[in-house]
């Protein structure tokens, strides 16, 4: 399975997005957003529902505890 960074760079890549631009839509600092990419910071509770509702994702898919994408 992969890390919750791990996923989050692989679906900001797969939307041809920048971490400026992530960050922006879902209203974090830049910095934040590549923090969370290095595995080096944990998001806050609501920064990981931004994140999946954005993507809409489940947030099991994008915590990394499961592989199936879809919210149930």
């Amino acid at each position: 399975m992969m890390t919750f960074s791990e996923r989050l760079l692989l679906l900001r890549r797969e939307h041809k997005m920048t971490q400026a631009q992530l960050a922006c839509v879902i209203g974090i600092h830049e910095s934040g957003l590549r923090k969370y990419e290095l595995g080096s910071m944990q998001p806050t509770l609501p920064v990981i529902i931004a994140l999946a509702d954005y993507f809409q994702v489940s947030l099991d898919y994008l915590c990394g505890l499961s592989d199936a994408r879809e919210r149930r």
